[in-house]
């Protein structure tokens, strides 16, 4: 058995590493730092940000606004620029 903390060696603001790849889609562990941000961005496909730990704030150019804790989680519309803020240190899963 593994865990998500295992995977992040370093104490980069943000990390994210390959959880899994599959024939139709991947899966992403993230993890931020307490007030680390991961910059804009967009995806082509659409996805889904689950908070497994931590406080992250969502923003995108929508002017969508959500905070996720433990459990929480968002849809990700492809295309649309959207960024993450953690005020506390983060562990994250995105499944595209």
């Amino acid at each position: 058995m593994k865990n998500l903390s295992e995977l992040h060696q370093s104490d980069k603001e943000v990390s994210a590493q390959s959880l899994f790849k599959g024939e139709l889609g991947t899966t992403t562990a993230i993890k931020l730092q307490r007030n680390g941000t991961l910059k804009e961005h967009i995806t082509k496909t659409p996805a889904l940000l689950l908070c497994i730990d931590g406080r992250v704030t969502y923003e995108d150019e929508t002017e969508q606004e959500f905070v996720l804790e433990s459990g929480d989680y968002v849809n990700i519309t492809p295309n649309v620029k959207h960024w993450l803020y953690a005020s506390v240190q983060s562990q994250l899963v995105l499944l595209k």
